[in-house]
């Protein structure tokens, strides 16, 4: 499977090095407007091959991007001091009707998969450049708070992460929603998990996984700059689901009805295969999970009605 990255920074060079180790791609295009820093990261990756997948990666133009099957949209404009949420919101839309159209004209195919953020709305202003169906547009969404709500509590009760299972639900940021209703270890449910191996889970213990999954960018932020080795696995994940049309269950981000809020871009469990998203899966939620996801809702809906798409 061919897959581009546009934007060869951080998270596109973690994404593409994931990629390689898990053996996703076969080939691998790197675009950036400077030249320079996607050749250097594709040698870079290119040196652990041997020890990965057989694959192919290189840095290229847009044009070389045609016949991909994925192509991950990790580029974007940086925050300047003083500037607005909002007005950035505008410049990195402007960003994106350029390299949304260069994209789609190269690789009209392609699955367009966003990691820039804020993510959510983004994913709604990548679907409204493209022009092409909801399902096809996926932002990562909350795949990486999933992944520390599930690590977090794997942690608490001793268990595997792999055998831990809960979702993080809405934003990717401050209104997301950790749907401890529906978390479970094997097929226990989470709570009663914890009883049984001596860990309950206190309020004490909830509010400190909460913690630990909302603040976690801003702690990481603040030591080493970015996030990016947990977002570029969870866009390998994601690409590997679409490569092996697996219909994984993932949260994921795309624009739908979202209880009762029209047509917005937020995180659901949804299934994820060949043909991007298929289906949604609404859990069931708790009144204070389902208050707190119309919320998260809402609030990007707003967000978005400040933009001209």
């Amino acid at each position: 499977m061919k897959i581009g990255i546009v934007g060869a920074g951080m998270v596109g060079s973690a994404a593409a090095f994931s990629l390689v180790m898990r053996g996703v791609a076969s080939r691998i295009v790197l675009v950036d407007l400077d030249d320079a820093r996607a050749r250097a990261e594709a040698e870079d990756i290119a040196h652990a091959i041997p020890f990965a997948s057989p694959a192919r990666i290189e840095a290229g133009g847009y044009g070389d991007l045609a016949g991909a099957s994925i192509v991950i949209l990790a580029c974007g404009v940086g925050q300047k001091p003083g500037e607005t949420r909002l007005q950035l919101l505008a410049r990195n839309a402007e960003v994106f009707r350029v390299v949304v159209g260069e994209v789609r004209s190269a690789s009209p195919d392609a699955i367009l998969l966003v990691a820039s953020n804020p993510v959510d709305i983004m994913t709604q202003v990548t679907l409204s450049i493209s022009g092409l169906p909801a399902g096809r547009v996926i932002g990562s969404g909350t795949i990486l708070d999933t992944a520390r709500f599930r690590w977090l509590l794997s942690r608490h009760l001793g268990i595997a992460p792999k055998s831990v299972h809960g979702y993080v639900l809405g934003e990717h940021g401050d209104s997301e929603v950790l749907c401890w209703s529906g978390a479970r270890a094997g097929t226990v449910p989470a709570d009663s998990a914890a009883e049984q191996v001596g860990r309950p889970i206190t309020n004490e213990v909830r509010q400190e996984i909460d913690d630990g999954v909302r603040r976690a960018a801003y702690r990481i932020i603040e030591g080493k700059g970015a996030t990016w080795y947990g977002i570029g696995a969870g866009l390998s994940r994601i690409a590997a689901a679409i490569g092996g049309d697996e219909g994984a269950i993932l949260t994921v981000s795309t624009v739908s009805d979202v209880l009762g809020v029209s047509d917005v871009a937020c995180s659901l469990p949804r299934v994820v295969g060949a043909n991007g998203v298929t289906q949604e899966l609404l859990p069931d939620l708790s009144p204070a999970e389902a208050e707190g996801l119309e919320a998260s809702a809402a609030m990007l809906k707003d967000q978005v009605g400040t933009l001209s798409l």
